[in-house]
């Protein structure tokens, strides 16, 4: 079993390597946006509460995340796959410890976190062109700049906290797709 995050900067292409992790290894997709709107959809109790925090404009706490995670590993019997791929969590050093204990709970750990590190200036450049491409409205300067501001504030301190652990596997995101993902194959594959 291979569990691990994908880590990196807004405009780092986490979305792109993580679907070819997916595809190459096999992993069961764990994207807390996807996982927060599909409960919202369907109305589930932990949906309808994530749905009051969000209407509110407020963050959904750590607890009702790590509570949506462990339903989704429950009920995706992810023990009996190949592993998960975490993308979008954990955001900070709590939710790191919680998604551990989450994990050692279930008799497994995080085996790997997969850095793909991008000047500043790159992931600007990339974030413009995807929102010139996609028509996506809050893919501007300003907003980028901002979520990048968010992002060195708040996440990038795990680098440290995994890199302590000895989990942290930096791979150069700079390159064509297809060449950073065979970096990360080299890593991945040498656990």
């Amino acid at each position: 079993m291979l569990n691990i995050v994908i880590f990196g900067a807004p405009g780092s292409g986490k979305g792109t390597q993580s679907d070819k992790i997916i595809e190459h290894y096999k992993l069961f997709h764990i994207s807390t946006g996807d996982v927060l709107r599909d409960n919202i959809r369907r109305g589930t109790e932990l949906g309808k509460t994530a749905k009051g925090y969000i209407d509110q404009g407020q963050l959904v706490p750590d607890e009702l995340i790590i509570d949506i995670l462990a339903q989704v590993l429950d009920e995706n019997k992810v023990n009996a796959r190949e592993g998960v791929i975490f993308d979008g969590f954990p955001r900070t050093i709590p939710q790191a410890e919680a998604l551990e204990q989450l994990l050692a709970d279930r008799g497994t750990k995080i085996d790997a976190v997969v850095g793909l590190e991008v000047p500043e200036e790159e992931l600007i450049k990339r974030i413009l062109l995807r929102g010139q491409m996609s028509g996506r409205a809050d893919d501007n300067e300003e907003t980028a700049r901002k979520r990048l501001e968010v992002y060195h504030n708040q996440t990038s301190p795990l680098k440290a906290y995994y890199e302590q652990q000895g989990k942290y596997r930096a791979i150069n995101g700079l390159g064509s797709i297809d060449g950073i993902f065979e970096s990360i194959s080299e890593t991945l594959d040498s656990l």
